[in-house]
């Protein structure tokens, strides 16, 4: 089991981390999820999201239409709420966004389980990165991303990984 299988670390952390936390709690969005196994992943778990940064959580789903329903049944009456199905050959896949109290939220989900979901093995592979390097590698990679980079370049940038930088990210740490 990891850290993030359960919202419980976010209490103690940055104050982010504690108002994702306060957010996602009060409006009791992951057990609106909770048939689709949802995981909160991204930045805002492991400490290097930007002003920009939203709230994603990675689900699993079995039944498409299914999920596509519950998504607007919990979701749609949130402002900015949307809903789009995206079909890249093998990766087809379900993303949501919406806003609560002025957070953007992404709902992203696949037919492939959650812990084996390419953003849930990124944040985890990040994470480790993170633990290793230490704290000025982890405000390097913030700098990056307030400059504009996304998070998987900015890594690729910061460890000299060539090629597609999310590929790269997953190869990391077997390398």
């Amino acid at each position: 089991m990891s850290v993030f299988d359960t919202l419980d670390y976010l209490k103690k952390g940055n104050a982010l981390q504690q108002k994702s936390y306060d957010l996602l709690t009060k409006h009791a969005i992951l057990e609106l999820l909770s048939d689709f196994d949802p995981i909160l992943v991204g930045t805002i778990p492991i400490a290097i999201a930007i002003e920009s940064s939203d709230l994603d959580i990675a689900c699993y789903w079995k039944d498409k239409n299914g999920f596509i329903a519950t998504l607007h049944k919990a979701f749609s009456g949130y402002p900015d709420y949307s809903c789009q199905e995206l079909d890249h050959g093998a990766m087809e896949a379900i993303v949501a966004n919406f806003s609560i109290d002025g957070i953007a939220i992404e709902i992203f989900g696949q037919n492939i389980p959650t812990r084996e979901q390419n953003g849930y093995r990124h944040m985890l592979i990040e994470h480790r990165i993170l633990q290793e390097r230490g704290a000025v590698f982890r405000e390097a990679v913030i700098a990056l991303k307030k400059s504009g980079i996304k998070t998987e370049p900015a890594f690729a940038q910061l460890l000299q990984i060539e090629g597609d930088p999310y590929l790269g990210l997953l190869e990391y740490k077997k390398a």
